[in-house]
């Protein structure tokens, strides 16, 4: 029997994302529509599918198809060569998991840090049960004073089995400690150099799901994700606390960023009016980011059930028409 700790909502605690294992099965059976599942390359999708491995190079057969032409060997070679390819058994699933600084706070349920780490366990479970790979980038938080190049984002190649998920699990503990998340600055966590890594390193047909509060998102944010989804299936999930979505009831609240201090009014019917356009505002924005790539955005809050929220993820994602990316974001060469 798993344990899991008394402190596991706003700690990441290995226990609780061992325990996630139990719902998995439950994704397997979401959505029921044109998309089997989205979680593995076995099934008929609508996203794109597996990638294909390189295995040999051989002489040119007529009917060979002259768009796998091998140039390199029929130069060195003086008569023409086709690559060879085997379709990969397993797809890769990549999770882009955010521990930024903004991730390490909620008003109920469990911390957004806590919820992005369960979400990803729980992307991983699943990704194991249908033979798939399961690899991650983390955004952990920057440390003080460090130049980003020393803080960036850690990398777990995708890896088969139990012994991928658990490395996984592992990583997601270290990560999300919430001690240098909550004493950091604002600025201190940085999607942007996760999602650049990535474009270096992904294997064309991955599945990628990203988890963050997308509180930093800008046009740098967008720029890497239209890259990205020129040759991979995108899936967002945008956790938020109910803070972020609508002021707290009328009253005088003391707030601090853990350095300065100050007091916030929402008696007047007039500030709360103001407070709730400036976080619809805010929101719209960085959603935008994401929505303008044709990316499917679920959102998850602090006291939801991450089982749930993926099934209506993967679902969003079975009803959401292909979208075609505007040349002007897709750069040749962006792309390994």
């Amino acid at each position: 029997m798993t344990t899991i700790a008394p402190d596991a909502d706003w700690r990441v605690d290995a226990g609780d994302l061992i325990a996630q294992r139990a719902l998995a099965s439950r994704l397997s059976q979401q959505p029921r529509h044109r998309t089997r599942s989205v979680l593995t390359g076995q099934h008929r999708s609508r996203l794109r599918g597996r990638g294909m491995d390189y295995r040999e190079s051989r002489h040119y057969q007529a009917g060979d198809d002259i768009r796998n032409m091998d140039w390199r060997i029929t130069a060195r070679a003086g008569h023409a060569h086709v690559k060879v390819f085997d379709e990969e058994r397993e797809r890769p699933v990549m999770v882009v998991a955010d521990f930024g600084p903004s991730m390490f706070f909620a008003s109920r349920g469990a911390f957004k840090s806590v919820m992005a780490a369960r979400l990803a366990a729980l992307i991983g479970w699943a990704a194991v049960q249908h033979g798939d790979r399961i690899g991650a980038f983390l955004v952990p938080t920057l440390q003080r004073g460090n130049p980003p190049q020393h803080g960036g984002p850690i990398e777990l190649q995708p890896s088969g089995g139990r012994r991928g998920q658990m490395r996984l699990i592992r990583a997601l503990v270290a990560t999300g400690d919430p001690e240098p998340g909550l004493a950091a600055s604002a600025d201190a966590g940085n999607l942007n150099l996760a999602l650049a890594r990535l474009r270096q390193v992904i294997r064309p047909g991955t599945l990628v799901w990203l988890l963050s509060d997308f509180a930093g998102a800008d046009d740098e944010t967008e720029r890497h994700l239209s890259q990205l989804a020129r040759h991979n299936s995108l899936l967002a999930i945008e956790i938020l606390d109910a803070l972020e979505l609508a002021p707290p009831p009328p009253g005088r609240y003391r707030i601090s960023d853990g350095r300065r201090g100050g007091l916030l009014d929402t008696l007047s019917g007039r500030r709360r009016a103001d407070y709730q356009q400036a976080l619809e505002a805010h929101r719209a924005q960085a959603r935008a980011h994401i929505e303008r790539r044709g990316i499917p955005c679920e959102r998850c809050l602090t006291q939801d059930d991450p089982a749930l929220v993926l099934g209506r993820a993967l679902s969003l994602a079975a009803r959401r028409p292909p979208v075609r990316q505007p040349r002007g974001l897709t750069q040749s060469g962006a792309m390994p």
